[in-house]
């Protein structure tokens, strides 16, 4: 897909990821079609936008209530929309026996059946265009089941499988499927418990302009998927092949894990541990 050519809807676009891709698109050429929840952020990324001299729609809405996801899909008929980009996502943090069954129920609407449902509706605007895109956003604990957060990888893996299958069906028409997986990323969805866990576990962190910058390349490179940052890839192909590495190594940070998994939990950040490294099991 050329950036330039680009009639973009974007799903979570006032969030950290979404507003920076929103700017990378733009920057880029391509014009946009915002949506989120977040109304007043929302209209304060799309002024700057246009005074940037980016065109820029917006459409604030529900994508989980029915009659908001239908105007979107309208004003992106409308507007022939080309490519569309999934980034709305919710990332709670706990253990899952103490999470409540509404969020558990929450995390699979917002993250997995909003997103689909979407690509369902938006399939007929997207194949009347001659070129067009879809790039699911999932994570890299859409590959490496993680502690603490066991519904959101659920939803993530969820995401992966969906965007591989959905690749597959539609290999033989003008319709491209993408899908990009973050680690973590300094966000507002990032608590103080996590950011304290991570520096725990030395665990690196992403700007939103890495991810955007990422989305953006796999669109414009036409990749199938795009894992982001080392040793995440290497520890997602150790997953894949070497499961049992991974227990161990997670086993071995899963106090620190439940430390400030737990909604008790201080916020004191304990002595850090090295970082999680399963190749280091196979020596021990």
């Amino acid at each position: 897909m050329k950036i330039e050519r680009a009639m973009v809807l974007l799903t979570g676009a006032a969030g950290g990821i979404g507003s920076a891709t929103a700017r990378e698109l733009g920057g880029r050429g391509a014009r946009l079609l915002l949506t989120d929840l977040a109304v007043e952020p929302l209209s304060a990324l799309a002024a700057e936008l246009r005074d940037t001299g980016v065109e820029t729609e917006v459409v604030a809405g529900n994508l989980a209530d029915r009659d908001d996801r239908g105007r979107v899909v309208t004003r992106a008929a409308a507007l022939g929309v080309n490519t569309l980009i999934n980034v709305a996502g919710i990332n709670p943090f706990g253990l899952f026996a103490e999470q409540s069954v509404e969020e558990l129920e929450r995390v699979f609407l917002i993250n997995t059946t909003v997103p689909i449902v979407l690509c369902r509706e938006m399939l007929p605007v997207l194949r009347a265009q001659s070129t067009a895109s879809i790039v699911n956003v999932g994570s890299a604990f859409g590959t490496i089941g993680f502690p603490a957060f066991t519904a959101y990888s659920a939803s993530k893996f969820a995401i992966r499988g969906f965007s591989e299958a959905l690749r597959r069906e539609l290999t033989d028409t003008s319709v491209g499927v993408h899908y990009v997986a973050p680690r973590a990323t300094r966000t507002r969805l990032v608590t103080d418990r996590v950011r304290s866990m991570n520096e725990a576990l030395g665990v690196a962190m992403d700007s939103p302009e890495t991810v955007a910058r990422a989305i953006v390349t796999t669109l414009a490179g036409d990749r199938r998927h795009l894992a982001i940052g080392f040793p995440e890839r290497l520890f997602a192909k150790i997953n894949a092949l070497f499961p049992a590495l991974v227990d161990r190594a997670l086993r071995k940070q899963l106090p620190t894990i439940v430390k400030f998994a737990s909604p008790t939990a201080s916020a004191a950040t304990p002595r850090p541990q090295p970082p999680l490294n399963p190749l280091q099991e196979r020596t021990q």
